[in-house]
Parts: C-alpha cells; structure tokens; sequence
C-alpha cells in the first residue's frame, strides 16, 4: 500500500537505490569488502560519481544499507524457521537444531552478506548503533528455548554474568521479555530472574557456538577435512542442550 502511494519520484529513487545495493552485493560477493568501489558501480549504470552521492552519502552509507538489510533478512529467515519448529510436538531440543541449522543455511546462501554481518567488511568501518536491535532479532528465536532450561554446573558462570547483564540493562531484559515474555512474567522473583538469565546465557553461547562453526565453514576452512558443516554444528548444540537440561533426545 505504501508502495503504490508514492509518487513516480520516490519510486525512481527507491529503485534506482536498489539497484546500487544490487551491483555492491555483486562487488561484495567476487572481492570481500575492499572491493566495494562507488566509482565502479557509478559507471556500471551510467551515472557520474556526484549523480550517485544524491543515493547514498559515501561508502559507509551504502555498507550501512546492505548490513541492515542483511540482518533484517536473516532475522527474518530465523523468525520463519522458528514459526515452523514450533508446529506440532517438536521437543525444545530438536527445535534448538532446527534454529540452528536455519542460520547455517542462511549464511551459506549469502556467504558474502554473512561475512558482511559478521565480521569488518574493511578497515575503519564501524556499523550504525541501530544495528544492535537487528543483531538481537537474529537471535530472538532462541531465548525462549533456553528460558526452559535448567542450566548446570558447566555454564553457572555464565548464567550469573546474565544476571547481573539483566539488572544493569533494561535495553537487555526488554530483549529477553519481547522473545520470552514467559521468562519474565515475574521478572522481580528470583524464579523470574533465574528464567531470563537461562534464556540469555543459552541464547548467547548458541550465538558463539553459531558464529565459530559457521564463519569457519563460509570461509572454507573445512575443506578437505571428511565432517559436514550441519554434522559439526549439530554435535555443539547437542552439548548445548545437556548443559542446559533441555529436553532430553529421542532415543
């Protein structure tokens, strides 16, 4: 709808916008980061280097669209994955893969969006601070499957960094409350504390366990070696879910 109310300006200029974003995710995915050239994409749909600044400020304003766009499409994969895992009697376990394995795919798909996301796409790059909601979007999915747990003796530490993260963040225990609004039902009791603090320390140690297994295969470090990315992803998740007491596996 909103859309169709704009006028044939702003259609142009959205168009025109998604077609830079087109020609840099292009650069991005034969060269890396450092071979994003405005110039380059300037000449390539036939506009002077200045015509193009009236699109995007500068290289960091162009890297700024693509990274939001990027979290935004793999947040929004996550959320379809975890919509479909949650479908019938699926146990927290199986559905952790499942996330698990969502995000996999997604990067693989789009390895130079992951890497985009993931690591500094060039030197002295530093990515807006909106950013960060996105970011927690991507991992939303996984803090209530954590927020069932019953976390051990292996991730105690972690679990009461969490804690003391939620009492001085609000911005934290939002997060928490918006993905798990079950795990802070009574956020003030220590049973309420002791809920988002699981669901936090597990969402964020899948995020590490996530980040290192995956970034490792996008970049083709497993090459040559006889184990598959999904194989080696899946046994982190599993000594995940044993640290956390999740639903046992079928046997």
């Amino acid at each position: 709808m909103e859309r169709a109310q704009q006028g044939p300006r702003a259609r142009y200029r959205e168009q025109t916008r998604a077609e830079i974003k087109d020609l840099a995710l292009r650069q991005l995915a034969e060269g890396g980061g450092t071979a994003l050239a405005l110039t380059r994409i300037a000449k390539e749909m036939g506009l002077s280097g200045p015509a193009l600044y009236r699109y995007f400020a500068g290289r960091d304003d162009l890297l700024n669209a693509l990274i939001r766009d990027a979290y935004d499409d793999a947040a929004a994969a996550m959320a379809r994955a975890a919509a479909r895992s949650a479908k019938g009697s699926r146990g927290v376990r199986a559905r952790l893969h499942d996330l698990a394995e969502a995000y996999r795919t997604w990067a693989i798909a789009e390895p130079h969006r992951y890497l985009l996301i993931q690591g500094a796409p060039v030197p002295g790059y530093v990515a807006p601070a909106d950013t960060l909601e996105r970011a927690r979007a991507v991992l939303g999915p996984f803090l209530p499957l954590f927020a069932t747990g019953s976390p051990g003796p292996a991730v105690a530490a972690t679990v009461d960094e969490m804690t003391a993260w939620l009492a001085a963040d609000g911005t934290v225990g939002a997060w928490v409350a918006r993905y798990a609004p079950e795990a802070v039902g009574t956020p003030d009791t220590p049973a309420g504390e002791a809920r988002a603090a699981s669901a936090l320390a597990g969402a964020v140690l899948a995020w590490t366990q996530l980040h290192g297994s995956v970034s490792l295969e996008v970049a083709g470090q497993f090459a040559g070696m006889a184990h598959r990315g999904g194989t080696l992803l899946g046994a982190h998740m599993e000594m995940l879910a044993d640290a956390f007491g999740l639903d046992q596996a079928p046997a």
